[in-house]
Formats: structure tokens, C-alpha cells, sequence
């Protein structure tokens, strides 16, 4: 649904295929609306940016393995969304097999799923399964697919919605490394007054996409120096490369408040006077969900 239009139901577009941790998260934050999966993180955001989907959601960061880069590369660097609204949603990973399998554990030759599901539980597997092979796959929903159609002796990493969707049974549950395991998903859409979440909101935050004009001594305390002396709390900090060369970074910039008239154009305004470029990405409701 695009502003000014009207939509009886609203189309949901989500990291697939069922039973990944992007539809849990989907599954949890709305109902009633239409939901379709897509492969990747960029066809799900390219989907949203042509009008083909009016919601999408897609993963952000992982309290273990950190920022999902895929998601905000490509929406610095090749289609520009704003973050609507963020949900977080406490991830528990399951090592799942067949349940024609009867074997030791032992005797996996490999294990299925995403490269963020597979760092989560590295202790587990080096532990117990330090022999199989790990695969990668674009989801732990699509490594449970897998591992549903194989004859060999193969498992997933995932969740047990993946495991009802794909009739696998749960050979050993909460797998990962550390207990405190949550995952960010940014909810993007061109028009925000469309996305209702049946929860009530936990918090408000605003990012900003922050370069600089060149690298020199004391530009990131500078940078710094303009929220702090108007005590504004940053959450997060963090920088990625420009990809127009080595040494070359943007900041992204979480602030735990919603975007307000008067300090985030102070901030703004200051940071442009030292030469940077700053854009804001979004001010959003923030749901913490317990699923």
C-alpha cells in the first residue's frame, strides 16, 4: 500500500522460506495480513522499494555475531528504505534431524544453515560434531528443507517452527553458544502509518547514516562530542566501508530516543559544519518480543 492508496490487506515480504527465525519474528509481530516469502535479504528489500510488498522484514543484528552486513549494505549502498519499526525476538537454535534417524550424533557427515545460526552454535559443534561438514544455506528454514529431502545423514540448525514445517524432529534443543541470544529485525516500508504491531511499544530509537569528509585525527571524537554534550545515549556505533576504497567508512548511529525538533537538527547542523554528510534512516518504535 503506497500513501494516498487504500489496501484491504496488507502483503508482507519476509526472509524464507517458513520456518526461519524472520517468519517467527513476522508470525509473532502481525496477523491477518498476507505474508511472502522471498530467498534473499535483497530481493525481500528490492520487493518493498517496487511496490510489490508493502511491508518488509528482514534481520539486522544478532546479540552473538553482530550486525547482519547484507541488510545494511544494501540499504546504504543500493535501495534506501526507511526503518519503520524494530522487533526483537529472543532466538533459540535446535539441532534437527530426520525422525527416521536413529544414530549417534556421531555419525552426522554434515550440518545444515545460515552462516549466523552456524557461528551461534560453533561451541556445540566443535564439541560434539567436529567431523561434519558445515553447509551454508540462505536460512536455517531453507537448511531444514534440506535436510527434510535428504536420505543422508544430515541435520539442521534452526528453530522449531522449522521443525513442524518440514516434519523434522529436534534432536537436541538450545544448542547455541550463550544463553542471552536475541536478533533485530528492521521493518521497512514506504509509508509508516501502515505497520501495526499487536504489542505494546518498549522503547524508541532513531538511526543516522554518518560519513565523514576525510580521515583525520579526532573526526570520530568530534562526531561523538555532538550527542554527548546534549546527552543523547547512543546504543550502537558502528562503521562499515564506503566501497570507494580502503579507509573509507560511514558510521551508522543508534540513539535511544525518537527524532525530536530541535536536538537531531542541532545535531545535524553541527556535524554538517565539520563537513559531514548525516541522513537520517528512520525513527521507530521498538517491540521486544517473548516468543
Amino acid at each position: 500500500m503506497i500513501r494516498g492508496k487504500v489496501c484491504l490487506t496488507l502483503k508482507i515480504g519476509y526472509l524464507g522460506p517458513k520456518g526461519t527465525f524472520t517468519k517467527l519474528a513476522v508470525d509473532a509481530a502481525f496477523n491477518g495480513e498476507m505474508k511472502q516469502s522471498f530467498e534473499t535479504i535483497p530481493e525481500c528489500i528490492d520487493a518493498v522499494d517496487a511496490n510489490q510488498i508493502d511491508i518488509g522484514v528482514v534481520p539486522l543484528e544478532n546479540a552473538i555475531e553482530g550486525t547482519v552486513q547484507l541488510t545494511v549494505d544494501y540499504l546504504v549502498h543500493q535501495v534506501r528504505l526507511p526503518i519503520v519499526a524494530e522487533i526483537v525476538v529472543p532466538i533459540q537454535q535446535h539441532l534437527l534431524v530426520r525422525p527416521d534417524f536413529s544414530g549417534d550424533i556421531s555419525e552426522l557427515k554434515e550440518i545444515h544453515s545460515h552462516s549466523h545460526a552456524i557461528a551461534q552454535c560453533h561451541q556445540y559443534i566443535h564439541q560434539y560434531i567436529p567431523n561434519a561438514t558445515i553447509r551454508f544455506t540462505s536460512s536455517t528454514g531453507r537448511a531444514a528443507e534440506i535436510v527434510s529431502t535428504s536420505n543422508e545423514s544430515i541435520a539442521a540448525i534452526g528453530n522449531k517452527l522449522a521443525a513442524k514445517e518440514y516434519g523434522l524432529s529436534i534432536y537436541q534443543e538450545d544448542i547455541h553458544d550463550y544463553p542471552n541470544n536475541h536478533t533485530r529485525f528492521a521493518v521497512l516500508a514506504k509509508n509508516e502509518e501502515i505497520v501495526k504491531v499487536k504489542h505494546e511499544i518498549d522503547a524508541e530509537k532513531t538511526s543516522l547514516l554518518i560519513t565523514l569528509p576525510s580521515d583525520y585525527a579526532g573526526a570520530l571524537h568530534q562526531v561523538l562530542a555532538a550527542f554527548a554534550w546534549r546527552k543523547m545515549n547512543l546504543s550502537k556505533i558502528e562503521s562499515r566501508p564506503m566501497k570507494t576504497g580502503l579507509g573509507n567508512y560511514f558510521f551508522i548511529v543508534d540513539v535511544n530516543q525518537p527524532y525530536d525538533g530541535v536536538l537531531f537538527p542541532g545535531v545535524k547542523a553541527e556535524l554538517e559544519a565539520l563537513g559531514c554528510n548525516v541522513t537520517f534512516l528512520g525513527t521507530y518504535p521498538v517491540y521486544q518480543l517473548n516468543i
